[in-house]
């Protein structure tokens, strides 16, 4: 399917070959600056900051969230924020959890890790 093919993302399906792979996510549309995954973390989130603005909208399960100082608690239908180059990660994640992540705006350079 093309960008200019899209209607309908089925969260279900997506969900489906994202637990029948290793991966944690799965790229479900993709054009130009724009994104959007299905992502679900195991064990850990060993995420690191994102060379892009990324908004998360909570699918399922229920999830503690830190953006660089700031803590707190999510779950299913909440949506969350991270600008671009800023530590984030879920943990105490239920097994259920799940989230789309929607990537945008221009690529920024990000500071390599000290």
């Amino acid at each position: 399917m093309t960008a200019s093919d899209f209607l309908k993302l089925d969260e279900r399906e997506a969900a489906q070959r994202l637990k029948a792979s290793d991966d944690l996510f799965h790229i479900l549309f993709k054009r130009g600056d724009f994104s959007m995954e299905l992502f679900a973390p195991r064990g850990s989130d060993t995420q690191q900051p994102h060379a892009q603005d990324e908004i998360y909208v909570i699918s399922s399960g229920r999830s503690s969230f830190r953006r660089a100082d700031q803590v707190v608690s999510v779950q299913a239908g909440d949506t969350l924020f991270v600008p671009a180059g800023v530590e984030h990660r879920f943990f105490d994640f239920s097994d259920d959890f799940r989230t789309w992540v929607i990537f945008f705006g221009e690529q920024q350079a990000l500071n390599p890790p000290r």
